[in-house]
């Protein structure tokens, strides 16, 4: 008809483009995984060094919040577990991880 053809043809490749591309190509990736890292894991990794470090330094007669919402006193402590006391005569053993937070002394009557 009226239109003729038009075919494509590939550009000559440089000596250098290979690379160029690929690092191009690639530097989305890498930039996702350092915000990521940044915004997600590096918080998380600071997390649970705190809460390492608060379970590790647990005394007797501190004042604890279980994560099922448990609220005791600290009376016995040993390597992977703690005594607790939840109410006068009644004491639970349970594990150290299970400890989300140290209340400040004389919050428990």
């Amino acid at each position: 008809m009226f239109i003729s053809n038009a075919y494509a043809q590939a550009a000559p490749a440089a000596p250098g483009a290979d690379l160029a591309s690929t690092f191009t190509s690639m530097l989305p990736l890498v930039l996702m995984f350092v915000v990521l890292y940044f915004i997600m894991i590096r918080p998380q990794m600071k997390k649970q060094k705190e809460h390492r470090a608060m379970i590790d330094a647990l005394a007797k007669g501190d004042e604890v919040v279980t994560a099922g919402g448990l609220m005791g006193r600290v009376t016995a402590l040993s390597e992977g577990q703690i005594g607790l006391q939840i109410a006068s005569g009644v004491e639970v053993q349970m594990q150290r991880s299970a400890i989300v937070q140290v209340l400040p002394k004389g919050t428990l009557k």
